[in-house]
């Protein structure tokens, strides 16, 4: 249906073909359609055919026009439709009655449209724009429910849809939500304008993004080399932020660059200090040399004292030898 759509869709004389799939769509479409080729046909479909009282033996020339009308609603409904759909309807001795049963074929009763309509107007009511997703992409599926709703018979405001939509961001698009109802009246504000208007914000936001990734590089770099607090403090208040959230997360990560840079520099400045102590060569142990061993020194001491006392011990021999 898709392919053969994107071709009818070209031709203003040619009704929308209806295969089965995506009626609301082509019920949308074959109003269009058939208000523009001719009102009064679309009356004929919506309210029934137009009464001829004489019989046939008697018409008149404005019966023959009515009873015209009357086949030509029928004969463009026919061509609208596909085999399969053609086959439901066609004993259906009007074009209200192939409409009607087209209808409630696809729509359901008046109860299977309420519910339908409860379940849309629930979907409308949560709507939320989901994390990752766009501005447009947000609106399509905005548009899809109020489609749908509209189909069934329930709109909206404009009003009350542009509201909608601002209650549905997210809370990094607080200020920009401010500043569009300061400005604008949102009664009379279309949804087109306030969709342009997000857009635009949008891709100011992701430039802004991109910037600040920038910004978070060099910071980190700044913070290897040492940079105090308050400088970094002084270059995160000059930034633009409009999400608190962002500054924590480029704090949390001046503080880990900064541990790191900390800690290997720390475990640089530890070998470098062995690396600078001597080792003494007498006891094997590091902060003196040889010379200043406390061992060697207690050695010579004690040598020392030997000597001294051998020294004396032979002098005292040698007196009493003497005398």
């Amino acid at each position: 249906m898709a392919a053969q759509g994107s071709i009818e869709g070209q031709l203003v004389n040619r009704p929308p073909l209806f295969d089965g799939e995506d009626y609301t769509y082509w019920k949308t479409r074959m109003e269009y359609f058939l208000q523009g080729f001719d009102f009064q046909i679309w009356s004929i479909i919506e309210e029934g055919d137009l009464v001829v009282l004489n019989n046939r033996q008697n018409w008149t020339e404005d019966d023959r026009k009515k009873i015209s009308l009357n086949c030509k609603a029928k004969s463009i409904l026919c061509c609208a439709l596909s085999k399969k759909e053609f086959n439901r309807v066609s004993s259906c001795k009007s074009a209200m009655e192939m409409w009607e049963k087209l209808r409630i074929t696809y729509e359901g009763t008046i109860k299977v449209k309420e519910t339908r309509i409860d379940i849309l107007v629930t979907q409308y009511e949560r709507f939320q724009m989901q994390s990752g997703e766009s501005i447009t992409q947000m609106f399509n599926r905005f548009t899809d429910i109020t489609n749908g709703l509209a189909g069934l018979g329930k709109s909206y405001e404009m009003g009350d849809m542009v509201r909608k939509i601002l209650r549905s961001l997210p809370a990094s698009w607080t200020p920009k939500v401010t500043a569009i109802e300061e400005a604008n009246d949102l009664k009379r504000m279309s949804l087109e304008k306030l969709i342009g208007s997000l857009m635009a914000h949008e891709i100011n936001m992701e430039r802004l993004g991109e910037s600040s990734s920038r910004k978070k590089h060099s910071n980190a770099l700044k913070a290897t080399e040492g940079s105090s607090d308050e400088e970094f403090e002084d270059e995160v208040s000059n930034e633009d932020s409009d999400d608190e959230e962002a500054l924590l997360s480029r704090r949390l990560q001046w503080i880990l660059a900064k541990k790191k840079y900390q800690s290997g520099r720390k475990k640089t400045e530890g070998k470098d200090t062995k690396r600078a102590e001597p080792i003494c060569y007498e006891c094997k142990k590091p902060g003196h040399i040889k010379a200043e061993c406390p061992k060697l020194k207690k050695t010579e001491v004690r040598k020392k004292d030997s000597t001294r006392k051998y020294k004396k011990k032979v002098v005292t021999k040698h007196l009493v030898q003497v005398r």
